[in-house]
């Protein structure tokens, strides 16, 4: 809530009349006394089997800022750094250290850390929804969006059942499945050829989604052989969902110091 409507609040329902100014010296006094909880949650998060990393701009100031998350089931951690990069996420303290599964969004800074990676499967099924839009002749992409649906189902009865993993005989016709739709994927979305000008041609979007899929299937496939891993990032996505709702509300925060509080 805003310190305004909060103010309003607090006269109206307990008859407190306070200041805005009151409120926000409350909010840079706790802040300061969260230090040890914080460190506290990092330690735990650090020693997660599985952690959810996520990163969103956010207006600081009149300038772009980065919110950085990393959480688990039960706790989140947030951070606001002028860099989106590994800066930000070194300033937050996790993942330099965290040595579980990272469930992320293929953010390119996380590929700079020692963990085991896993892809989010909802940004997965939103690109391939877009490939068979643009183009219905590509069906290995709808394939493929079921494919990767009907395992999550197979993976939450498991789950459920108290398995760790999928059948070998499952694993293996996923595996199987999903080299065919590649071999399609590929067929229909050839490299282009070298031009012989610096750099590698551009693959365009659905080339580049090609490309991932077929090089990072484990990652893309760890929901299925490791079922403490989810199918997507959702996780993350929830946890800065509140920061970009206080925006709209608010529309920025006023100062550095007040947005890390």
């Amino acid at each position: 809530m805003p310190v305004g409507r909060t103010a309003t609040l607090l006269r109206e329902v307990f008859g407190a009349s306070v200041s805005q100014g009151f409120l926000a010296g409350l909010l840079a006094s706790a802040a300061g006394q969260a230090e040890p909880f914080l460190d506290q949650v990092r330690r735990m998060l650090v020693a997660a089997p599985v952690a959810h990393f996520d990163e969103t701009g956010v207006r600081v100031g009149g300038r772009l800022r980065w919110l950085h998350s990393a959480s688990d089931h039960e706790l989140t951690l947030l951070g606001v750094h002028p860099r989106r990069g590994n800066e930000g996420i070194d300033a937050v303290g996790v993942l330099p250290d965290f040595t579980g599964v990272a469930v992320h969004d293929g953010h390119l800074p996380y590929r700079q850390y020692d963990a085991i990676h896993a892809l989010c499967n909802a940004h997965h099924l939103r690109e391939l929804t877009a490939v068979t839009e643009r183009d219905p002749t590509q069906r290995w992409a709808a394939d493929l969006a079921v494919l990767l649906q009907e395992t999550n189902v197979h993976a939450y009865l498991a789950r459920a059942a108290g398995r760790s993993s999928l059948t070998d005989q499952q694993l293996g016709w996923l595996r199987d499945r999903y080299d065919q739709l590649i071999v399609q994927a590929r067929s229909a979305n050839p490299r282009p050829p070298l031009t012989g000008l610096r750099g590698a041609p551009r693959l365009g979007v659905t080339g580049s989604l090609v490309r991932r899929l077929d090089e990072r299937r484990d990652e893309v496939l760890r929901f299925a052989t490791d079922l403490k891993v989810p199918f997507t990032n959702n996780q993350a996505e929830r946890d800065v969902r509140p920061a970009k709702t206080q925006l709209k509300i608010s529309g920025c925060h006023r100062s550095e110091t007040t947005a890390k509080a």
